[in-house]
């Protein structure tokens, strides 16, 4: 039987740290999430290596992957850009002090305001349509842009094995159909009546994508490219914005795939982009920051129902929302520990790991074998660095955990640096509606 391996003994000694510091309390702080910032350093020097020094990359991190402020200014200060969906995103990348000319905005739906704001910074635009484009033209009214414009094309090379992490399939709503009957020639078009359109953009997908799907994908965009310097002239695509999508493994710590192999794999299918002297950009988010961030939640109860062991934890819907309403396509991994961090040993019991919201459904994991859970116990689930905790979810009004940056110093002392505090479920937010900021029942004492 094999030990545990250095990323277990890392959360199990983080873990043991929260416990001691009182970042995790049966009473007080019944759930909190910690993201391994000295995780994400190593994680954004790896992708900075994979891609030859040679070729000029801008590495974005997807915000939608954790838009925590504090964590875009560490990837900032790491050296990456960003890339931005919506205006709220722009918001956070800029709080974040990321400079105009290092953030993307790609969204299929950008209203003339949101533009107005990108455009007006500098910010790097990716139009995903036709009509966009020539409302693009309408607003530079002649002038040149103060940073680089694209079109998003749709390589429609296919599928992977979860259809809503697919973009590059025959209809999917994101970018123009490259294969579609007359689509070609008249993007060929924009690219004469538009001369400040120079970049091509693509992105086929992410979870469940091979990266031969995804190469594909960006070997069309390639030879589109150079299909436009063809006709229009030498150089008249200056950059080729390749998305990211880099699958993450969830079965267990080990990190694969990785950068390396994907750069191996564009280097077979789209050799020119290495060789042609184009400006590349990158979107990576999840296999930036998933490996890089785990949580832990309380065991409140335990019970028993048609045989099987009921585990009810502080951790559910509100967490962890893809695995709860889609457990095949995202299911996590759970580790037991004693409440005082150490992990639990013995014997494997099948059961379940509920949430606390108020639906049967609200599961992290149905018949699972692991040690026997006890009221008190921790349930740590890894890999949720991105898209978890991150982007919590209002359900049953649960209150959103306090996020944790964590190093850990050359003589192994964990320092912690809250990132997001814990939200009070007895202080309303304004989500809720009540913009008066009397204690909770003034009001109808007031009136009753």
């Amino acid at each position: 039987m094999t030990g545990p391996t250095h990323a277990a003994v890392r959360r199990e000694r983080i873990l043991q740290a929260a416990v001691r510091q009182g970042l995790l309390d049966p009473e007080q702080s019944l759930l909190a999430a910690f993201v391994d910032l000295d995780g994400v350093e190593a994680t954004v020097g790896g992708l900075h290596r994979a891609f030859p020094g040679s070729v000029p990359v801008l590495h974005s991190f997807a915000a939608k992957a954790n838009s925590l402020v504090p964590v875009l200014a560490e990837l900032e200060r790491a050296g990456m850009g960003c890339e931005v969906a919506t205006a709220g995103e722009l918001a956070r990348a800029l709080a974040a002090g990321f400079p105009p000319e290092r953030i993307v905005f790609d969204s299929p739906a950008k209203t003339r305001g949101e533009l107005e704001r990108a455009l007006g910074l500098g910010v790097a635009v990716n139009a995903d349509n036709f009509q966009e484009l020539a409302r693009i033209d309408r607003m530079l009214d002649g002038r040149p842009p103060l940073s680089h414009l694209g079109v998003r094309i749709n390589s429609q090379v296919g599928g992977g094995a979860i259809a809503a992490m697919s973009t590059a399939t025959s209809t999917s709503k994101f970018g123009v159909p490259l294969s579609d009957p007359g689509v070609r020639r008249r993007l060929l078009q924009a690219f004469r009546d538009y001369p400040w359109l120079t970049w091509i953009h693509t992105h086929a997908g992410s979870q469940g994508c091979p990266l031969d799907l995804m190469a594909r994908g960006v070997a069309q965009a390639v030879e589109f490219a150079e299909e436009v310097d063809a006709v229009l002239g030498e150089r008249r695509i200056v950059g080729i914005d390749i998305g990211g999508g880099l699958p993450v493994n969830f079965a267990d710590d080990e990190i694969s795939p990785t950068f390396d192999t994907y750069v191996a794999h564009l280097r077979a299918h789209a050799p020119a982009l290495f060789e042609r002297g184009y400006r590349v950009v990158t979107e990576f988010g999840r296999s930036v920051l998933a490996k890089n961030g785990f949580m832990a939640a309380y065991v409140e109860y335990t019970k028993s129902a048609g045989g099987r062991p009921i585990a009810i934890t502080h951790a559910g819907v509100h967490v962890a929302t893809r695995t709860v309403f889609g457990p095949e396509a995202w299911p996590v991994r759970i580790e037991a520990h004693h409440g005082s961090g150490r992990a639990k040993q013995g014997r494997l019991v099948r059961q379940d790991v509920a949430g606390p919201a108020c639906f049967a459904g609200d599961l992290l994991a149905r018949d699972r074998a692991l040690p026997s859970l006890e009221p008190g116990d921790l349930v740590v689930v890894p890999d949720t660095g991105a898209y978890y905790f991150s982007t919590p979810f209002h359900y049953n009004s649960l209150p959103e955990p306090a996020v944790h940056g964590v190093r850990v110093d050359g003589d192994g002392r964990t320092e912690f640096t809250l990132l997001r505090p814990a939200q009070d479920p007895w202080e309303l937010p304004d989500h809720a509606g009540w913009t008066a900021r009397e204690p909770v029942g003034a009001r109808s004492r007031e009136t009753g």
